[in-house]
């Protein structure tokens, strides 16, 4: 398949949401509020569902997008899957 084009964007997301995960841990090996760290934890899931979605769209932009031209229904049911597996 196609290479990804948003790499440079999804590393430094990622890169983000690792370091704001390093601060919520620091912040239960302090002691610090459940509901502050309930708050900070919501936040890093959103910025992973926001990468999830960079990923998918740039996978449906042009894997998918190639898959349909070439007939490769292979694609098609792995993304089902892979959508299944990130809404759970």
């Amino acid at each position: 398949m196609a290479h990804h084009h948003d790499t440079k964007q999804v590393l430094n997301r990622l890169s983000r949401a690792i370091g704001h995960l390093e601060a919520v841990k620091k912040m239960v090996e302090e002691g610090q509020d459940c509901s502050q760290v309930l708050i900070q934890l919501a936040a890093v899931k959103s910025a992973l569902n926001n990468t999830g979605k960079i990923i998918l769209k740039d996978h449906i932009n042009h894997c998918i997008v190639e898959a349909v031209e070439t007939g490769d229904k292979k694609a098609l049911e792995d993304l089902s899957a892979a959508i299944d597996q990130f809404m759970k």
